[in-house]
Parts: C-alpha cells; sequence; structure tokens
C-alpha cells in the first residue's frame, strides 16, 4: 500500500524527534568524554567549551590513578562489586530455590514475610541502630549485609525456578543427588542466563554504593568510589592524592574540571564494558520465568 503524504511527513517528523532526542541525551556523555582528554592549554583557552580537542592528553587520568585515595577508593569499589555480588547471588539463589519447593516447611510464611518486606520499608533508623549493635560501623561489610538480598529478586528467581520442570529433580534424586547436588548440579547451570541478568543489577546497585557509605563509613581510607566523586564534583575537591587545587594547577598544568570528567569516565567505565558481554543473556533472564503456563 503506497504511504500517504501526511503519513510520510509524520514518519519523518518522528525520525527528527529521535534525533533531537538522541543528540540531547548523548551530548553530556560525549563532553564528559571529550574534556576528559582535553589538553589543559586548549581548555583553558576555549573556556571550557571543547567539542573535539586538536591534542589528546591522558594528563587527568594519569593524575588520577597516581593518587592513593583515588585508587584505594576504587579497590573498595571492585570488592563490593565482586564480593557483593557473589554473595548476593548465592544468597537469592539459594532462597529462591528453597522457596520454588512446596515441601518446604514455613514456605508460606516465608512467602509472606517477603512481600512484606517488599511492601514496607523498615526506615533507616533502625537498620542504622542494627548495623551498628553488629559492630559493623566503618566496615565495608555494611555495605554489603544489610542488601545482600532484595525481595523483589527473591520472588522473580522464584519464579523461574517454578518453570523448571520437577522431572529433572525427581531423575536426579533417582540418580542419588540430594537437593544440595541438585541446586549446584542442575538447578544453578539451567539458571546461567537468569543469573547473570540478576547478577549485573547486584554489580551495578554494589559499584553504585553512595548513600549506604554516607551512613555507615566514616573512615575516608574505607569510602567507595562514589564518595570520592562526589566530593571532587560537588565540593570541588580535587585533592584525592593529598595535593591541593592550586597545586595542581600550578605544578600539573591540570583544570580541576579535566580531573573530575576523567574521574567520572573511570567510575563509569567498569560497567560500561561488562554489560556487553552480559547482553545476550539480560533479556533472556530477566523474562524468564515472568509468563507461566
Amino acid at each position: 500500500m503506497r504511504e500517504s503524504l501526511g503519513d510520510r511527513i509524520f514518519g519523518w517528523i518522528n525520525i527528527l524527534v529521535l534525533v533531537v532526542i538522541g543528540v540531547v541525551t548523548l551530548f553530556p556523555l560525549y563532553y564528559v568524554f571529550v574534556v576528559s582528554f582535553t589538553e589543559p592549554r586548549e581548555y583553558i583557552e576555549k573556556y571550557g567549551f571543547v567539542l573535539f580537542p586538536s591534542k589528546w592528553s591522558i594528563g587527568a587520568y594519569q593524575y588520577l590513578l597516581s593518587t592513593s585515595a583515588f585508587m584505594r577508593a576504587t579497590g573498595v569499589s571492585a570488592f563490593l562489586a565482586t564480593m557483593g555480588t557473589v554473595l548476593s547471588l548465592m544468597v537469592t539463589s539459594a532462597f529462591s530455590f528453597g522457596l520454588s519447593r512446596k515441601r518446604l516447611r514455613g514456605r508460606r510464611t516465608m512467602l509472606i514475610l517477603v512481600m512484606f518486606s517488599i511492601l514496607f520499608n523498615p526506615g533507616i533508623i533502625p537498620v542504622y541502630l542494627l548495623v551498628r549493635d553488629f559492630g559493623m560501623i566503618n566496615s565495608v561489610w555494611a555495605l554489603i549485609v544489610p542488601v545482600i538480598t532484595s525481595g523483589w529478586y527473591v520472588i522473580l528467581m522464584k519464579s523461574f525456578f517454578d518453570s523448571i520442570p520437577v522431572e529433572l529433580e525427581e531423575a536426579a534424586m533417582i540418580d542419588g543427588c540430594n537437593d544440595l547436588s541438585i541446586f549446584f548440579r542442575v538447578i544453578l547451570p539451567l539458571s546461567a542466563a537468569s543469573l547473570a541478568a540478576f547478577g549485573l543489577f547486584y554489580a551495578v546497585a554494589y559499584w553504585n554504593t553512595f548513600f549506604n557509605a554516607v551512613l555507615y563509613i566514616n573512615d575516608f581510607t574505607k569510602v567507595p568510589l562514589q564518595i570520592v566523586l562526589r566530593n571532587m564534583l560537588i565540593d570541588s575537591d580535587t585533592a584525592v592524592g593529598g595535593a591541593s587545587a592550586v597545586e595542581m594547577a600550578s605544578d600539573k598544568q591540570l583544570p580541576t574540571q579535566t580531573i573530575k570528567m576523567a574521574a567520572v569516565v573511570i567510575s563509569t567505565l567498569p560497567i560500561m564494558l561488562v554489560y556487553p558481554f552480559l547482553q545476550k543473556h539480560f533479556t533472556k533472564g530477566v523474562m524468564l520465568g515472568s509468563v507461566k503456563g
């Protein structure tokens, strides 16, 4: 069927609107990336408005990677993203698998409690008092243990485990497997897509840990990367390595803005690198178990 003039005009308008939205969305990311690689003199001469640097410079990255505080904060965030993700997947998958088996005693009560945790938040003060009583203030474990699992993720993963045929479990039991062997040898290998998707969710959450660090961490040597990044962006504190901004301007000849932009790029780079490798599992893992029947 031949398109009418009105349909063609409508299509071109849609394309134009989408292009404008895309440019508006991507330009801040492009600007951050470009400024982080801009030579200090060019950045100053152009009054900070650089669309494409005439000469690329990695001075800001060299400075950040040479500062002990920034690297230490990066290490803390890397520990949270790796150890936290592994522990969260272990707890969430084990708990969800137990809830998916109808022979579990107290299963209905546990499901009600999980739903209750989704609908009602205990609040900041009770959680803080609990963390304090367990002696986890100023400990990186305070950023993992209170959020080690999520009721919503438990329900989603339970729905996925419900979709796995019970016959597989029965066949494994005939072969002599107990519940633990069934979980590790049968269930988990079939759950690779789901684990990849939820693992990405957990990794992003741990890597971006900010609010809990503000509450529980008072020692600057134990803060994650997002706290350092916040201090640099909001408080204009670029002295992450013990040198003041004045010393950097005279010695390193680095505008503080380029250092901030380089810090933003470094903080977002790990997730951007990991996501493409998990993308093929992402949609499949989220949708598995969402529809039954």
